[in-house]
Protein backbone atom coordinates (compact mmCIF):
# COMPACT_ATOMS: atom_id res chain seq x y z
CA UNK A 1 0.00 0.00 0.00
CA UNK A 2 2.79 2.42 0.87
CA UNK A 3 4.53 1.82 -2.46
CA UNK A 4 1.29 2.27 -4.39
CA UNK A 5 0.46 5.49 -2.53
CA UNK A 6 3.99 6.80 -3.13
CA UNK A 7 3.65 6.16 -6.85
CA UNK A 8 0.24 7.86 -6.87
CA UNK A 9 1.70 10.83 -5.01
CA UNK A 10 4.47 11.14 -7.60
CA UNK A 11 1.96 10.98 -10.45
CA UNK A 12 -0.20 13.67 -8.85
CA UNK A 13 2.84 15.86 -8.21
CA UNK A 14 3.77 15.55 -11.89
CA UNK A 15 0.33 16.83 -12.85
CA UNK A 16 1.01 20.05 -10.96
CA UNK A 17 3.86 20.81 -13.38
CA UNK A 18 1.64 20.52 -16.44
CA UNK A 19 0.65 23.75 -18.20
CA UNK A 20 -3.15 23.83 -17.96
CA UNK A 21 -3.31 26.91 -20.15
CA UNK A 22 -2.23 24.83 -23.14
CA UNK A 23 -5.10 22.30 -22.80
CA UNK A 24 -8.38 22.74 -24.62
CA UNK A 25 -11.61 23.20 -22.68
CA UNK A 26 -12.86 19.62 -23.05
CA UNK A 27 -9.56 18.22 -21.76
CA UNK A 28 -9.76 20.53 -18.75
CA UNK A 29 -13.29 19.33 -17.96
CA UNK A 30 -12.25 15.69 -18.29
CA UNK A 31 -9.21 16.28 -16.06
CA UNK A 32 -11.46 17.92 -13.46
CA UNK A 33 -13.77 14.88 -13.42
CA UNK A 34 -10.81 12.51 -13.02
CA UNK A 35 -9.29 14.62 -10.25
CA UNK A 36 -12.62 14.60 -8.42
CA UNK A 37 -12.93 10.81 -8.62
CA UNK A 38 -9.35 10.47 -7.46
CA UNK A 39 -10.08 12.73 -4.51
CA UNK A 40 -12.97 10.50 -3.40
CA UNK A 41 -10.88 7.36 -3.75
CA UNK A 42 -8.07 8.84 -1.70
CA UNK A 43 -10.66 9.92 0.89
CA UNK A 44 -11.91 6.33 1.12
CA UNK A 45 -8.35 5.10 1.74
CA UNK A 46 -7.78 7.80 4.35
CA UNK A 47 -10.98 6.94 6.23
CA UNK A 48 -10.13 3.23 6.15
CA UNK A 49 -6.74 3.99 7.72
CA UNK A 50 -8.29 6.25 10.36
CA UNK A 51 -10.83 3.60 11.28
CA UNK A 52 -8.16 0.91 11.63
CA UNK A 53 -5.89 3.14 13.73
CA UNK A 54 -8.84 4.12 15.91
CA UNK A 55 -9.79 0.49 16.42
CA UNK A 56 -6.23 -0.44 17.41
CA UNK A 57 -6.03 2.34 19.98
CA UNK A 58 -2.95 3.85 18.38
CA UNK A 59 -3.77 7.33 19.61
CA UNK A 60 -4.03 6.43 23.28
CA UNK A 61 -0.98 4.18 23.02
CA UNK A 62 1.01 7.20 21.85
CA UNK A 63 -0.24 9.33 24.72
CA UNK A 64 -3.13 11.20 23.08
CA UNK A 65 -6.50 11.42 24.84
CA UNK A 66 -8.40 10.39 21.71
CA UNK A 67 -7.96 9.62 18.04
CA UNK A 68 -9.35 13.05 17.15
CA UNK A 69 -6.74 14.80 19.29
CA UNK A 70 -4.01 12.61 17.80
CA UNK A 71 -5.17 13.43 14.25
CA UNK A 72 -5.25 17.11 15.09
CA UNK A 73 -1.57 17.07 15.98
CA UNK A 74 -0.49 14.52 13.38
CA UNK A 75 -2.26 16.10 10.39
CA UNK A 76 -2.38 19.68 11.71
CA UNK A 77 -6.17 19.79 11.58
CA UNK A 78 -8.63 21.80 13.59
CA UNK A 79 -10.12 19.72 16.38
CA UNK A 80 -13.57 19.92 14.77
CA UNK A 81 -12.24 18.61 11.46
CA UNK A 82 -10.35 15.85 13.27
CA UNK A 83 -13.48 14.72 15.15
CA UNK A 84 -15.44 14.79 11.90
CA UNK A 85 -12.82 12.56 10.27
CA UNK A 86 -13.19 9.95 13.03
CA UNK A 87 -16.99 10.08 12.75
CA UNK A 88 -16.89 9.70 8.97
CA UNK A 89 -14.53 6.77 9.28
CA UNK A 90 -16.99 5.02 11.60
CA UNK A 91 -19.87 5.83 9.24
CA UNK A 92 -18.02 4.38 6.26
CA UNK A 93 -17.07 1.27 8.24
CA UNK A 94 -20.73 0.65 9.12
CA UNK A 95 -22.04 1.52 5.66
CA UNK A 96 -23.26 -1.20 3.29
CA UNK A 97 -20.65 -2.72 0.97
CA UNK A 98 -22.24 -1.05 -2.04
CA UNK A 99 -21.76 2.38 -0.50
CA UNK A 100 -18.10 1.75 0.31
CA UNK A 101 -17.54 0.49 -3.23
CA UNK A 102 -19.20 3.60 -4.66
CA UNK A 103 -16.87 5.84 -2.65
CA UNK A 104 -13.81 3.79 -3.59
CA UNK A 105 -14.86 4.07 -7.23
CA UNK A 106 -15.18 7.83 -6.96
CA UNK A 107 -18.92 7.73 -7.69
CA UNK A 108 -20.00 9.44 -4.45
CA UNK A 109 -18.55 11.97 -2.04
CA UNK A 110 -17.90 11.62 1.68
CA UNK A 111 -20.92 13.76 2.54
CA UNK A 112 -23.12 11.68 0.26
CA UNK A 113 -21.85 8.55 1.99
CA UNK A 114 -23.01 9.92 5.34
CA UNK A 115 -26.47 10.69 3.92
CA UNK A 116 -26.81 7.32 2.22
CA UNK A 117 -25.69 5.37 5.29
CA UNK A 118 -28.11 7.19 7.60
CA UNK A 119 -30.99 6.84 5.13
CA UNK A 120 -30.34 3.13 4.57
CA UNK A 121 -30.26 2.58 8.35
CA UNK A 122 -33.68 4.21 8.63
CA UNK A 123 -35.08 2.11 5.77
CA UNK A 124 -33.80 -1.11 7.35
CA UNK A 125 -35.41 -0.28 10.70
CA UNK A 126 -38.77 0.37 9.02
CA UNK A 127 -38.92 -2.01 6.06
CA UNK A 128 -36.22 -4.65 6.59
CA UNK A 129 -32.97 -5.72 4.99
CA UNK A 130 -34.32 -6.38 1.49
CA UNK A 131 -35.67 -2.84 1.20
CA UNK A 132 -32.41 -1.47 2.59
CA UNK A 133 -30.44 -3.27 -0.15
CA UNK A 134 -32.69 -1.74 -2.80
CA UNK A 135 -32.28 1.68 -1.17
CA UNK A 136 -28.49 1.51 -1.54
CA UNK A 137 -28.73 1.14 -5.31
CA UNK A 138 -31.33 3.89 -5.68
CA UNK A 139 -29.42 6.34 -3.50
CA UNK A 140 -26.09 5.69 -5.24
CA UNK A 141 -27.79 6.36 -8.57
CA UNK A 142 -29.26 9.59 -7.20
CA UNK A 143 -25.86 10.60 -5.83
CA UNK A 144 -24.58 10.79 -9.40
CA UNK A 145 -27.10 13.60 -10.02
CA UNK A 146 -27.64 15.39 -6.71
CA UNK A 147 -25.47 16.88 -3.97
CA UNK A 148 -25.62 15.72 -0.35
CA UNK A 149 -28.23 18.30 0.77
CA UNK A 150 -30.69 17.45 -2.01
CA UNK A 151 -29.93 13.76 -1.62
CA UNK A 152 -30.98 13.97 2.03
CA UNK A 153 -34.27 15.60 1.06
CA UNK A 154 -34.90 12.96 -1.61
CA UNK A 155 -34.01 10.29 0.92
CA UNK A 156 -37.07 11.18 2.98
CA UNK A 157 -39.15 9.71 0.11
CA UNK A 158 -37.00 6.67 -0.55
CA UNK A 159 -39.57 4.26 0.90
CA UNK A 160 -41.93 5.13 -1.92
CA UNK A 161 -39.38 3.59 -4.31
CA UNK A 162 -38.21 0.54 -2.39
CA UNK A 163 -41.12 -0.33 -0.08
CA UNK A 164 -44.30 1.45 -1.23
CA UNK A 165 -46.48 -0.84 0.88
CA UNK A 166 -45.17 0.77 4.08
CA UNK A 167 -44.25 4.22 2.76
CA UNK A 168 -47.44 6.06 3.72
CA UNK A 169 -47.57 4.66 7.24
CA UNK A 170 -43.86 5.31 7.78
CA UNK A 171 -44.15 8.86 6.47
CA UNK A 172 -47.03 9.62 8.82
CA UNK A 173 -45.19 8.09 11.75
CA UNK A 174 -42.06 10.10 10.91
CA UNK A 175 -44.09 13.30 10.59
CA UNK A 176 -45.78 12.72 13.95
CA UNK A 177 -42.42 11.98 15.56
CA UNK A 178 -40.89 15.13 14.06
CA UNK A 179 -43.87 17.20 15.18
CA UNK A 180 -43.55 15.81 18.69
CA UNK A 181 -39.82 16.59 18.80
CA UNK A 182 -40.43 20.10 17.51
CA UNK A 183 -43.12 20.73 20.11
CA UNK A 184 -40.86 19.43 22.85
CA UNK A 185 -37.83 21.44 21.75
CA UNK A 186 -39.59 24.71 20.87
CA UNK A 187 -38.31 27.68 22.85
CA UNK A 188 -37.25 31.28 22.60
CA UNK A 189 -34.62 32.67 24.96
CA UNK A 190 -34.21 36.39 25.62
CA UNK A 191 -30.85 37.14 27.23
CA UNK A 192 -30.20 40.61 28.58
CA UNK A 193 -26.77 41.96 27.63
CA UNK A 194 -24.80 44.32 29.90
CA UNK A 195 -25.16 47.18 27.41
CA UNK A 196 -28.95 46.95 27.25
CA UNK A 197 -29.16 44.88 24.09
CA UNK A 198 -31.03 41.60 23.90
CA UNK A 199 -29.70 38.32 22.54
CA UNK A 200 -32.45 36.33 20.86
CA UNK A 201 -32.01 32.58 20.40
CA UNK A 202 -34.37 29.66 20.10
CA UNK A 203 -35.92 26.93 18.02
CA UNK A 204 -39.27 27.33 16.26
CA UNK A 205 -41.56 24.50 15.25
CA UNK A 206 -42.54 24.20 11.59
CA UNK A 207 -45.72 26.23 11.87
CA UNK A 208 -44.17 29.07 13.87
CA UNK A 209 -41.19 29.14 11.50
CA UNK A 210 -43.53 29.49 8.51
CA UNK A 211 -45.42 32.32 10.25
CA UNK A 212 -42.19 34.17 11.06
CA UNK A 213 -40.90 33.87 7.50
CA UNK A 214 -44.22 34.98 6.04
CA UNK A 215 -44.14 38.03 8.29
CA UNK A 216 -40.54 39.19 7.85
CA UNK A 217 -39.51 37.98 4.39
CA UNK A 218 -41.31 40.79 2.53
CA UNK A 219 -39.47 43.29 4.74
CA UNK A 220 -35.97 41.89 4.35
CA UNK A 221 -35.32 43.02 0.79
CA UNK A 222 -32.88 45.94 0.42
CA UNK A 223 -34.73 49.26 0.61
CA UNK A 224 -32.83 50.54 -2.43
CA UNK A 225 -29.41 50.80 -4.03
CA UNK A 226 -28.13 52.87 -1.09
CA UNK A 227 -29.20 50.27 1.50
CA UNK A 228 -25.92 49.02 2.99
CA UNK A 229 -27.46 46.81 5.69
CA UNK A 230 -26.32 43.20 5.89
CA UNK A 231 -28.93 40.42 5.52
CA UNK A 232 -28.77 39.88 9.28
CA UNK A 233 -29.38 43.57 9.93
CA UNK A 234 -32.32 43.58 7.52
CA UNK A 235 -33.86 40.58 9.33
CA UNK A 236 -33.37 42.40 12.63
CA UNK A 237 -35.11 45.51 11.32
CA UNK A 238 -37.90 43.42 9.78
CA UNK A 239 -38.59 41.75 13.12
CA UNK A 240 -38.74 45.17 14.78
CA UNK A 241 -41.18 46.36 12.10
CA UNK A 242 -43.43 43.34 12.71
CA UNK A 243 -43.44 44.12 16.44
CA UNK A 244 -44.37 47.76 15.72
CA UNK A 245 -47.23 46.63 13.51
CA UNK A 246 -48.49 44.23 16.18
CA UNK A 247 -48.41 46.99 18.79
CA UNK A 248 -50.20 49.37 16.44
CA UNK A 249 -53.14 47.01 15.81
CA UNK A 250 -54.47 47.42 19.35
CA UNK A 251 -55.37 43.72 19.40
CA UNK A 252 -52.66 42.60 21.82
CA UNK A 253 -53.49 42.03 25.50
CA UNK A 254 -53.61 45.07 27.75
CA UNK A 255 -49.99 44.59 28.76
CA UNK A 256 -48.72 45.40 25.28
CA UNK A 257 -51.50 46.82 23.15
CA UNK A 258 -50.12 50.35 22.87
CA UNK A 259 -47.12 51.62 20.88
CA UNK A 260 -43.79 51.49 22.65
CA UNK A 261 -43.81 53.57 25.81
CA UNK A 262 -40.72 55.31 27.06
CA UNK A 263 -40.26 56.88 30.46
CA UNK A 264 -37.83 59.78 30.12
CA UNK A 265 -36.41 60.79 33.47
CA UNK A 266 -34.60 64.11 33.64
CA UNK A 267 -34.24 67.27 35.68
CA UNK A 268 -36.56 70.21 35.14
CA UNK A 269 -33.73 72.44 33.87
CA UNK A 270 -32.55 69.78 31.41
CA UNK A 271 -36.10 69.31 30.19
CA UNK A 272 -36.37 73.01 29.41
CA UNK A 273 -33.06 73.03 27.53
CA UNK A 274 -33.16 69.79 25.57
CA UNK A 275 -34.04 66.12 25.86
CA UNK A 276 -31.55 64.13 27.88
CA UNK A 277 -30.94 60.42 27.41
CA UNK A 278 -34.07 58.30 27.78
CA UNK A 279 -34.62 55.55 30.30
CA UNK A 280 -36.95 52.73 29.27
CA UNK A 281 -39.28 51.18 31.80
CA UNK A 282 -37.26 47.98 31.30
CA UNK A 283 -34.18 49.73 32.63
CA UNK A 284 -32.35 50.26 29.35
CA UNK A 285 -31.03 53.62 28.19
CA UNK A 286 -31.45 55.35 24.85
CA UNK A 287 -29.54 58.17 23.22
CA UNK A 288 -31.31 61.51 22.74
CA UNK A 289 -31.45 60.74 19.00
CA UNK A 290 -33.27 57.46 19.60
CA UNK A 291 -35.69 59.19 21.98
CA UNK A 292 -36.46 61.78 19.32
CA UNK A 293 -37.14 59.10 16.73
CA UNK A 294 -39.41 57.05 18.98
CA UNK A 295 -41.17 60.19 20.12
CA UNK A 296 -42.63 60.51 16.63
CA UNK A 297 -44.92 57.51 16.94
CA UNK A 298 -44.65 56.19 20.48
CA UNK A 299 -46.09 57.24 23.80
CA UNK A 300 -43.66 59.17 26.01
CA UNK A 301 -44.34 59.76 29.68
CA UNK A 302 -42.03 62.58 30.84
CA UNK A 303 -41.18 62.18 34.50
CA UNK A 304 -39.88 65.56 35.73
CA UNK A 305 -37.70 65.52 38.83
CA UNK A 306 -36.82 68.38 41.15
CA UNK A 307 -33.39 69.11 42.52
CA UNK A 308 -33.82 66.60 45.33
CA UNK A 309 -35.12 63.88 43.05
CA UNK A 310 -38.79 64.13 43.98
CA UNK A 311 -41.32 63.71 41.19
CA UNK A 312 -42.75 67.11 40.21
CA UNK A 313 -44.95 65.95 37.34
CA UNK A 314 -45.72 62.80 35.35
CA UNK A 315 -47.28 63.91 32.09
CA UNK A 316 -50.03 62.15 30.17
CA UNK A 317 -49.60 60.45 26.81
CA UNK A 318 -49.86 62.96 24.01
CA UNK A 319 -48.75 64.11 20.54
CA UNK A 320 -49.51 60.74 18.89
CA UNK A 321 -50.42 60.82 15.21
CA UNK A 322 -53.44 58.53 15.31
CA UNK A 323 -57.03 58.26 14.20
CA UNK A 324 -58.28 60.68 11.50
CA UNK A 325 -54.91 62.46 11.37
CA UNK A 326 -53.05 59.24 10.54
CA UNK A 327 -55.69 58.31 7.97
CA UNK A 328 -55.22 61.69 6.30
CA UNK A 329 -51.45 61.13 6.34
CA UNK A 330 -51.89 57.71 4.70
CA UNK A 331 -54.12 59.20 2.01
CA UNK A 332 -51.55 61.90 1.29
CA UNK A 333 -48.32 59.85 1.32
CA UNK A 334 -49.59 56.39 0.31
CA UNK A 335 -46.70 54.68 2.11
CA UNK A 336 -43.11 55.50 3.05
CA UNK A 337 -42.45 58.88 1.45
CA UNK A 338 -38.67 58.49 1.20
CA UNK A 339 -37.56 58.51 -2.46
CA UNK A 340 -37.60 55.05 -4.02
CA UNK A 341 -39.16 53.20 -1.06
CA UNK A 342 -42.17 50.93 -1.65
CA UNK A 343 -43.09 50.13 1.97
CA UNK A 344 -46.88 50.28 2.51
CA UNK A 345 -48.52 52.49 5.17
CA UNK A 346 -49.02 49.69 7.68
CA UNK A 347 -45.23 49.32 7.98
CA UNK A 348 -44.65 53.03 8.52
CA UNK A 349 -44.21 55.37 11.47
CA UNK A 350 -45.56 58.89 11.51
CA UNK A 351 -42.53 61.17 11.73
CA UNK A 352 -42.67 64.74 13.03
CA UNK A 353 -40.87 66.93 10.46
CA UNK A 354 -40.04 69.39 13.23
CA UNK A 355 -39.32 67.10 16.16
CA UNK A 356 -41.94 67.03 18.86
CA UNK A 357 -39.10 67.43 21.37
CA UNK A 358 -38.22 70.73 19.68
CA UNK A 359 -41.75 72.08 19.89
CA UNK A 360 -43.10 70.65 16.64
CA UNK A 361 -46.85 70.31 16.63
CA UNK A 362 -48.90 67.23 15.80
CA UNK A 363 -50.50 68.14 12.49
CA UNK A 364 -50.67 66.98 8.91
CA UNK A 365 -48.37 69.84 7.87
CA UNK A 366 -45.70 68.61 10.31
CA UNK A 367 -45.88 64.87 9.59
CA UNK A 368 -44.62 62.38 7.03
CA UNK A 369 -44.87 58.60 6.75
CA UNK A 370 -41.54 56.74 6.98
CA UNK A 371 -40.76 53.03 7.18
CA UNK A 372 -38.60 51.87 10.08
CA UNK A 373 -35.39 51.88 8.01
CA UNK A 374 -35.86 55.38 6.61
CA UNK A 375 -37.15 56.69 9.93
CA UNK A 376 -33.83 55.73 11.47
CA UNK A 377 -32.02 57.09 8.42
CA UNK A 378 -33.65 60.51 8.74
CA UNK A 379 -32.87 60.74 12.46
CA UNK A 380 -29.25 59.63 12.12
CA UNK A 381 -28.37 60.79 8.61
CA UNK A 382 -27.88 64.08 6.79
CA UNK A 383 -31.16 64.12 4.87
CA UNK A 384 -33.84 66.69 5.63
CA UNK A 385 -37.54 66.57 4.82
CA UNK A 386 -40.05 69.33 4.14
CA UNK A 387 -43.41 69.78 2.47
CA UNK A 388 -43.34 71.19 -1.05
CA UNK A 389 -45.60 73.85 -2.43
CA UNK A 390 -48.25 71.25 -3.26
CA UNK A 391 -48.26 69.92 0.30
CA UNK A 392 -46.41 66.67 -0.47
CA UNK A 393 -43.13 65.61 1.18
CA UNK A 394 -39.81 66.20 -0.50
CA UNK A 395 -36.39 65.18 0.74
CA UNK A 396 -33.17 67.19 0.51
CA UNK A 397 -30.11 64.93 0.06
CA UNK A 398 -26.84 65.75 1.83
CA UNK A 399 -24.27 67.81 -0.09
CA UNK A 400 -21.84 64.90 -0.28
CA UNK A 401 -24.48 62.93 -2.20
CA UNK A 402 -25.79 65.79 -4.37
CA UNK A 403 -23.80 69.05 -4.35
CA UNK A 404 -26.85 70.86 -5.76
CA UNK A 405 -29.09 69.32 -3.06
CA UNK A 406 -32.05 69.11 -5.40
CA UNK A 407 -35.24 67.97 -3.65
CA UNK A 408 -36.31 64.38 -4.31
CA UNK A 409 -39.72 62.75 -4.06
CA UNK A 410 -41.14 59.27 -3.88
CA UNK A 411 -42.80 58.45 -7.20
CA UNK A 412 -43.59 54.86 -6.29
CA UNK A 413 -46.89 55.53 -4.49
CA UNK A 414 -49.70 56.82 -6.64
CA UNK A 415 -50.78 60.34 -5.82
CA UNK A 416 -54.26 61.78 -6.26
Amino acid sequence: MIDALAQAESAVAACLDRATWAADEQDLVTALDVAHRLEQRVAAIKLTLVRELDGRGTATAQGASSTAVWLRDRLRLGVGAARRLVELAATLDAAPVGVRDALAGGAVTIEQVRVIAETVETVQSVAGAAAADKAVGVLVDWAAQFDAALLRRLGTRILGHVAPEVADAAAQAALRAEESRAARDRHVTLSEQPDGRLRLTGSLDTEAAALLRAAIDPLTAPAGPDDTRTPGQRRHDALADVCRLALRTGELPDHGGDPTQLVVTTTYDMLRQHLDTGTLDTGGHLTPEAVRRLACDAAILPAVLGSTGQVLDVGRQRRLITGPLRRALVLRDGGCAFPGCDRPPRWCDAHHIQHWADGGDTSLANAVLLCGHHHRHIHHGDWTVRLGGDGHPEFIPPAWLDPDQLPRRNHYHRRR
